[in-house]
């Protein structure tokens, strides 16, 4: 039956995520006090979420030098503290002028 395979990696999935939700609690029953393995978790979710980021947005478009347009904008935009609202907006935008400046060069 197709539908077993399904269930047997949902199962597996679920029981992954649990467990790696549950080891550190059940290994760490104390406050950590050290300075290097307290500022190595703040930064885990800055990293995890830069990884996942950066490549989909060079394979967002359909060109890397119009997804480049697009990072590049969304940096300086960045940079100068605008809201993500605006980050994305205005990164769009420049993709968008990018790609209908491509199509005609």
């Amino acid at each position: 039956m197709p539908y077993t395979e399904f269930f047997i990696y949902l199962a597996v999935m679920a029981g992954v995520t649990y467990l790696v939700r549950m080891i550190p609690l059940v290994l760490v029953r104390r406050k950590i006090q050290n300075r290097f393995v307290l500022s190595f978790l703040h930064y885990i979710p800055i990293a995890v979420l830069s990884v996942m980021t950066v490549p989909a947005i060079f394979y967002a478009s359909s060109s890397w030098l119009t997804a480049l347009v697009g990072f590049v904008v969304a940096l300086i935009f960045a940079y100068l503290e605008k809201s993500l609202v605006q980050v994305a907006a205005f990164s769009c935008v420049a993709v968008l002028i990018a790609e209908l400046l491509l199509k005609y060069i």
